[in-house]
This record gives C-alpha cells, structure tokens and sequence, in this order.
C-alpha cells in the first residue's frame, strides 16, 4: 500500500514509529505537510499538490494534525478522502473531536458519564455558574486549549470568581467542570483502535500539579482497567465516529468519567510505559479496513 502520514513534523515519535511500522509491512510511506498542500476543488478531476507536484492516489492517510491548524489541516484531509483515500480517522470525526463543548454534548446524550461540566461566554452570573458544578474547588478550560494549557484549578469560590473574569476578558469560550477529588491527580488513558482497547496506562500528576499530561511533567505507569472502563471507552470513541483515539478516564466514587477523547493519540508515553508496539497495531488496522474496503467495492462493481 502507499500510505501518507499528515504532519508537520515527520520527527516527532509518533510519525516516526508509524513510518517505522509501515514499512516493516512492505508499505511505502510519505509524510506531507498539510500545510504545503493546495487542492484543485472540482467535481471531474480533483488533487492534492504538495510543493509543486501533484500527488498520486494513496490507499490510506494517516492524520496527525495538530489543533492549531485543524481547519486547513482537515480540509486536505477532506480531499485525499474526494480522492478515494481510506482515513485512519475521518475529517468529519476530527472536527467533532476537536469541538471540546461538541464532543462532550455528544456523549452526555449517549448516557455517557462525565464530570459536571459548565459552558458560558460571558456569563452575568458567575456565581450560579460555579453552584451549578458544585462549587470550588473546581477547573476552569479554555475551550481552545490542548495538552493542558489553560487549563486551571481554582481551590476557592474567590479564585474561580476571579478565573473565569479574567477568562471572560479575553473573550474566550470557557468550561468550567467539578474538581473530582478522589481521582488524586490521576487519570487513566486508553488507546481505543476499532473495537478495542488496545492498551492503558494511569497517568499521575507531579508534585504540586493537578494536570496529568505527560507533556506536563506527569508520569505513567500500566494498569488494569475494569470491564466498565473498557466498555465507556470504546462507546465514546464510536460516538465521535473515531477509528483510533484517546480516551481519558477518571476514576470517580460514582463510577468512571471520561474527561475527553483525543483524535491523534500520542504514541510515546503508552509505547514506552506498556512495551506494546501499537503503531504496528494501528497499520495492521489500516490494512484490514483497506481490504475490506476493496472487497465490498469489487463485490458491488460485478453485481
């Protein structure tokens, strides 16, 4: 198969093991820059051209688009699929992943636990809007934000009060969910792909630090996940229309909660904590998908 993998940077571990896996099975790969790319948009002959040449068909693309270029980055995304090109996860799905205030009123109407999560622009009353997650403590979300930043936990009423205005001052969307003590700076992440969850680790939070994002200094080890939690993480991957993502899970008194559900899932922290090869997890996949695919086209063509 040809596969092209959508980055902006073919260094980063997670391309690079995709690239790694892919060609161990006999696949050639190209990482394009979606940013590089412009599309002819018609109806008889639609392309992708990347840095002055127009690119032939690939059989799969692999989206690694980061949130700061989702728009631009979907959109050629959305081309290579015009052009018949079988997506890991789709632009459709990924919008919907990366709307946090969305992909959470999706799952809530799937019956899907979560913490208790407000949504406000400007609110005229800041202190309903903190009684109506249950009060301080509690963590106050830039809708925008990504890998924890602006992301804040405010300890009293006074500094939620104070968060959200000054939140309110930048003219942002803003989340403002229940601070879920027993979870103690813990959350467990699962790698769903398909219809499994591949592999899960707890993440746990530094000394001082609430957020347990690896990129935030937090570490991980391996875990056991319940029948439960495997259940809810499947269930809200497919609620998005996800193929392969994150699933974020706090451990709660009332039962499992998902925090969020990432679109491209890191690769380093859960290869390196549970020694699973999971990007050869994630060809494998493409490959049955690919196949399946060109089955049912070529049984429709000779009916």
């Amino acid at each position: 198969m040809k596969i092209a993998i959508l980055s902006r940077d073919g260094a980063l571990y997670s391309c690079k093991r995709l690239r790694e896996a892919a060609e161990a099975r006999q696949h050639s790969v190209e990482i394009i820059d979606p940013l590089s790319c412009y599309m002819n948009i018609n109806s008889a002959a639609p392309s992708v051209h990347y840095r002055g040449r127009r690119l032939d068909k690939f059989d799969a693309v692999i989206p690694r688009i980061g949130s700061q270029i989702t728009f631009y980055g979907t959109a050629v995304l959305r081309q290579f699929e015009m052009l018949g090109s079988y997506p890991l996860n789709n632009s459709v799905a990924i919008i919907r992943a990366r709307d946090k205030l969305h992909s959470l009123q999706l799952l809530a109407r799937e019956g899907i636990d979560l913490p208790i999560t407000g949504f406000a622009h400007s609110p005229d009353d800041t202190g309903d809007l903190i009684a109506m997650v249950g009060g301080a403590p509690l963590v106050v979300k830039l809708v925008e934000g990504t890998q924890g930043i602006g992301v804040v936990l405010a300890e009293t009423r006074q500094a939620a009060e104070s968060v959200i205005d000054a939140f309110r001052g930048l003219n942002a969307h803003i989340l403002v969910q229940e601070y879920v003590h027993e979870a103690q700076g813990k959350d467990i992440r699962c790698f769903v792909i398909g219809n499994r969850v591949v592999a899960a680790i707890e993440r746990q939070a530094k000394a001082g630090e609430f957020r347990s994002n690896l990129h935030r200094g937090g570490s991980a080890n391996k875990v056991k996940i319940t029948a439960k939690e495997r259940a809810i993480a499947i269930k809200a991957t497919k609620t998005l229309g996800l193929n392969v993502a994150g699933v974020d899970i706090l451990r709660a008194d009332r039962g499992p909660l998902v925090m969020e559900v990432n679109a491209s899932p890191g690769l380093e922290g859960i290869e390196t904590t549970t020694g699973l090869d999971i990007a050869d997890m994630m060809i494998e996949f493409i490959e049955q998908n690919t196949q399946r695919r060109f089955a049912i086209s070529t049984t429709i063509s000779k009916s």
